[in-house]
């Protein structure tokens, strides 16, 4: 899949392994249709790190991770690791992620809390220039 049209540019990064099958081009039509990006075929890597897929006779690329499109910033590298073999001839693809976690506002509820540890002598009395109706003394008659 390596050898990719020019339209097929936003998909496919160009840097695959061997020449585009019936299968490649499907693949390449789904991902243009669903706004996906093969995530194997954006960096540059040895053979090594491309086969997912190695018998006796052949070496191929079988095996890819799809993102979208505008998630394409997220990948910081997709490689297959070598010496890790999931079945007894497919090896192990991978993909780093950086994912920015946003911080949510916190909201304030209800009442505001009183900061007790900013309280000092001079401003435990001005809470008085703010509820005058709380200054009054005695006993309440219910």
């Amino acid at each position: 899949m390596a050898s990719a049209a020019s339209s097929y540019g936003e998909v496919h990064g160009g840097f695959g392994l061997g020449d585009r099958n019936g299968g490649g081009t499907l693949l390449l039509n789904f991902s243009k249709v669903f706004k996906l990006v093969i995530a194997n075929s954006t960096f540059p890597k040895r053979e090594e790190h491309l086969v997912t897929f190695q018998s006796s006779a052949v070496k191929t690329q079988i095996d890819y991770l799809l993102l979208r499109r505008y998630d394409r910033g997220l990948c910081k590298d997709c490689k297959v690791i070598p010496g890790e073999t999931f079945a007894s001839q497919h090896r192990l693809l991978v993909m780093d992620i950086s994912i920015m976690m946003k911080r949510k506002k916190r909201y304030a509820r209800g009442r505001s809390r009183i900061r007790w540890g900013a309280l000092t002598k001079d401003k435990s009395g001005s809470w008085r220039v703010y509820y005058p109706l709380w200054d009054i003394g005695g006993v309440v008659e219910t």
